[in-house]
């Protein structure tokens, strides 16, 4: 059985099917004697006939041998359509992909790898998950967004860097960037201490700057709303500015900070795993929605 091949039950069932060795050389684009061939080699393999031969222009009949070859062999050959219709669509960027990301990405970045993803390739199947920010693990993901570089055998790719930002109401601060001094012991809105949010604490603390914390709430636009009201002011990355639309509010003032927080976004994928056409192509969306991010970026005054 092992010498069994994929072509000979795709002959046999020619020639059932057509009655004759030469219909269904015909059929099948090849010569007589290369259907006989491939049906002789199939009988060598089974040990025995699959086809009665009268001779002349009769049918040839199927033999009780036959039958069982023919029932098992046609559900092979429909696994191996399958297989090779799934090996077409992966080839053409089909099939699955599992993308681990965090907010700030998903909220700007992802969203255009996954509309453009889907546009391209409409029966894609696309699963996400958030990652441990403090771990951050590929494991069987195809694609991580972080930001930063991760451990490990993995490749990557700068997305582009972000700047943490001062916002207030206008007028609360001198117009232009705002030294992060400033902000030592003045009221500030924040996010409750996660990962994120402890390092920027730590890195305003390390230029001077200890705010005094007056509520800590995981919404940015409630962080905002908070601003707006007066109770103090707030620090939050571009991205989610930008999201937030926050630039056109002329009820906040935005200002760039010196020294400047800022972190590094980065893309990463397994680096001794081939990529599936579709990863690739994430991938180059991802850089190419970061360009245009970064590109059209609203600079604060």
């Amino acid at each position: 059985m092992a010498d069994v091949e994929l072509r000979h039950l795709r002959t046999m069932a020619a020639i059932a099917e057509e009655g004759t060795f030469g219909r269904a050389a015909a059929r099948l684009g090849y010569t007589q004697s290369s259907v006989s061939q491939q049906i002789a080699a199939l009988e060598r393999a089974l040990g025995g006939a699959v086809f009665d031969r009268p001779g002349g222009p009769r049918p040839v009949r199927i033999t009780p041998l036959g039958e069982v070859v023919l029932a098992h062999g046609h559900e092979l050959l429909t696994r191996a359509a399958a297989l090779t219709d799934a090996v077409e669509r992966f080839r053409a960027g089909n099939g699955r992909i599992d993308i681990g990301t965090f907010q700030s990405v998903s909220n700007l970045i992802l969203p255009a790898v996954i509309r453009r993803l889907r546009s391209e390739h409409p029966d894609c199947d696309i699963r996400l998950s958030e990652v441990e920010p403090e771990h951050p693990q590929l494991g069987d993901l195809d694609l991580l967004f972080h930001d930063g570089r991760i451990d490990g055998d993995v490749q990557h790719v700068k997305l582009l860097d972000e700047q943490y930002l001062l916002i207030a109401r206008p007028g609360d601060f001198p117009d232009g960037p705002a030294p992060v001094k400033l902000l030592d012991d003045a009221p500030m809105v924040a996010w409750p201490p996660t990962y994120h949010q402890r390092w920027l604490e730590r890195t305003l603390a390390g230029n001077g700057a200890r705010p005094r914390i007056v509520f800590r709430t995981a919404g940015h636009d409630t962080i905002l709303s908070m601003v707006r009201a007066g109770i103090g002011s707030a620090v939050l990355p571009w991205l989610a500015l930008h999201s937030a639309d926050a630039w056109s509010d002329d009820r906040l003032a935005i200002h760039p900070l010196r020294p400047s927080p800022a972190r590094e976004l980065y893309l990463h994928w397994p680096a001794g795993r081939t990529r599936s056409p579709l990863a690739a192509r994430a991938v180059d969306i991802a850089v190419e929605a970061a360009t245009e991010l970064a590109d059209a970026a609203v600079k604060p005054s």
